[in-house]
């Protein structure tokens, strides 16, 4: 396994995780109450679905770039 495998891996497991915080911080009561007044999540819980996007899909971009 080369670097970059390793390294999208753990890309691609960190992402994850940050995407399953912004989904239990979006189910909270908060974001519950700010969603039903603004129509939109928090902003810490936007950063957290953001970040965890681009973590994993450079994880995945990582792992499936040959060389």
């Amino acid at each position: 396994m080369s670097t970059n495998q390793i390294i999208g891996l753990v890309l691609l497991v960190v992402g994850a995780i940050l995407l399953y915080f912004g989904y239990q911080s979006s189910q909270g009561l908060e974001d519950q109450v700010y969603e039903t007044f603004t129509g939109r999540f928090t902003d810490s819980t936007i950063w957290l679905f953001i970040a965890g996007a681009v973590a994993a899909v450079a994880g995945i971009g990582l792992l499936l770039r040959k060389g």
